[in-house]
């Protein structure tokens, strides 16, 4: 019995002697794997050569090429004109008035002055005048200068040609509906509000169009970046097939591990297809906005950002960018005029209610001279001459005195209209024969109807504009809000993402240096590979996305033109 035990025992030590004798390792069966398959990257569609371009000439070609910009700056431009059109009022009229005239008057009268029953006059006259409005009070003037040379064949005259002269001034001055505020002027300063309204449209415009530009650029930055980072992709996915491909021809890996690296490559090269239809959509949307027409040169350009994103930016606190934008946001400088021209309009229809009374003067002094004709018959006594005549013959006869001839006056010219027309300037110079009217008139409507319903319409548009006033505000205070808080979002997303892309980094190195040394897997890899370029990606956009809220909160506060430091020149 000791003997079978002691037998078992030594066979027992004899079978754990040979387990630990090392038998010969099995050598790894060697395998051919195919190469990888690829998928060709083609260049770009039109795409000759590159240039390099900074977010400055961006804006400054954006600025010269954008049509819309040109319209509103054409738009204006005419509302400069239309302030010179309504000042244009004032503008003193100046004309002349010339004629030449002869006219036959039947004459029927022993009085007439004609002996053969026709009265000829002639008249030679030159007119020069001129009148205008006064800028201030509603005042009117007309000034004219009337000069003659009269001829005609009375037998009354005692001069002829007579060369009558006069200068008149006519002034009409409102006392009450017109004296503060009129028509003219209630234009002239619509239309300085109107250029100052097209200003801040023109001023609006450009801050949209520069944001617009800003954000073309940023988006075309990022899908250079993107790009980058896909096509950094496919290297690191081939690199990894690579790999996977000799340890597979050695036996050390499956062949399906080859197979999920080529799965890979081939995922990472769609990206980068995608990226690249992306790059070319950003790339020809900015040049879209800032070259003038289809022929240019640029079309074949590949455009490479050169300006980085500041992201450093100091975010202003809420209330300060509110304030900001309240003060400097076109949309309440619009709303603010249009105020301002509700004003007016209430004004001048106030005024037309009110009646109407009017100063008025008139004021002239004239001037005369002519050549004398020779003495003879005063033909209101010619008749009589044979009655005195006979009256003397009586008188002699009877002893008596004879009767003097019947006289209406000297017949003597006074000197002073005896000249030619350069003595009638002289005694218009004089002033020998002035003349002179005041007067006033009123106009009292018993019912105006039309005035009070215009002052009720502008009352009522008052309201509206005041209404829509607070719809733009609380607009603006959202729009701020938002905007402020999306570039406090994009810069924590940022600083989120660049702390996820350095992590994954970490794990994806750290995940090759455990597959090196046999203690990780290919789909582990992979999977940190993949991770890695996903966190590369969403940095590169979230630094865009960063650049794009400030461009944004700068529009928001009404700050585009002043950060951008863009000179606006108005027309």
């Amino acid at each position: 019995m000791n003997g079978v035990r002691r037998f078992a025992l030594s066979c027992a030590l004899a079978t754990c002697a040979l387990a630990q004798v090392p038998q010969p390792a099995t050598a790894p069966t060697s395998v051919q794997i195919e190469p990888l398959r690829e998928v060709e990257i083609k260049p770009r569609a039109g795409i000759l050569g590159q240039t390099m371009i900074s977010l400055p000439e961006v804006i400054q070609r954006v600025l010269a090429n954008d049509r819309d910009l040109e319209i509103s700056r054409i738009v204006l431009e005419e509302a400069g004109y239309n302030v010179s059109a309504a000042a244009g009022a004032y503008d003193p009229v100046a004309g002349f008035r010339a004629y030449r005239t002869r006219s036959v008057f039947p004459i029927a009268s022993l009085i007439g002055g004609a002996a053969n029953g026709k009265l000829t006059q002639q008249e030679l006259n030159g007119t020069p005048q001129i009148g205008g409005l006064f800028p201030w009070m509603g005042g009117s003037y007309t000034a004219n200068f009337v000069n003659s040379r009269q001829l005609t064949d009375s037998q009354f005259v005692t001069l002829n040609p007579q060369y009558p002269n006069s200068v008149s001034l006519n002034l009409a001055q409102p006392l009450w509906r017109g004296l503060r505020f009129d028509e003219n002027r209630h234009r002239v300063q619509v239309a300085r509000k109107n250029r100052q309204l097209s200003a801040e449209q023109f001023r609006q415009r450009v801050i949209e169009i520069v944001t617009q530009a800003v954000g073309a650029y940023w988006e075309l930055d990022f899908a250079w970046h993107n790009l980058d980072v896909q096509t950094e992709a496919v290297r690191l996915a081939e690199r990894q097939y690579g790999s996977n491909r000799r340890q597979a021809e050695q036996g050390l890996l499956a062949p399906i591990d080859v197979v999920a690296a080529q799965t890979q490559v081939a995922t990472f090269e769609q990206s980068l297809f995608a990226a690249q239809q992306a790059l070319t959509q950003a790339e020809n949307n900015l040049k879209s906005l800032m070259l003038p027409n289809r022929s240019d040169l640029l079309w074949g350009a590949a455009l490479i950002p050169e300006t980085q994103p500041n992201v450093n930016v100091t975010v202003p606190s809420l209330d300060d960018a509110v304030q900001q934008a309240l003060k400097s946001r076109p949309e309440l400088a619009q709303s603010a005029i249009s105020l301002e021209v509700n004003k007016l309009d209430t004004r001048l229809s106030e005024e037309q209610a009110k009646p109407r009374i009017d100063a008025f003067a008139n004021l002239t002094a004239a001037g005369l001279a002519g050549r004398p004709l020779p003495p003879g018959p005063n033909p209101f006594t010619a008749g009589t001459d044979a009655l005195i005549g006979r009256l003397n013959q009586l008188s002699a006869l009877a002893g008596l005195p004879p009767v003097p001839p019947i006289s209406f006056g000297s017949t003597a010219v006074p000197a002073i209209f005896l000249g030619s027309y350069g003595q009638s300037l002289s005694s218009l110079a004089t002033g020998n024969f002035p003349s002179a009217q005041v007067g006033l008139q009123i106009s009292f409507p018993l019912r105006n109807r039309t005035a009070e319903a215009q002052v009720a319409t502008s009352t009522a548009e008052g309201r509206r504009l005041r209404a829509l006033r607070d719809q733009i505000e609380m607009a603006v205070e959202a729009d701020v809000r938002n905007s402020l808080q999306a570039v406090t979002s994009a810069q924590s997303r940022l600083d989120a993402a660049v702390l996820a892309r350095r992590s994954a980094e970490e794990q994806y190195a750290s995940e090759q240096r455990q597959f090196q040394a046999g203690t990780s897997t290919v789909f582990l890899v992979l999977q940190r590979q993949t991770d890695f370029i996903s966190a590369r990606s969403r940095e590169v956009r979230a630094r865009a996305d960063l650049g794009e809220a400030i461009a944004n909160l700068d529009r928001a506060t009404a700050r585009t033109i002043e950060a951008q430091k863009i000179t606006l020149v108005n027309p």
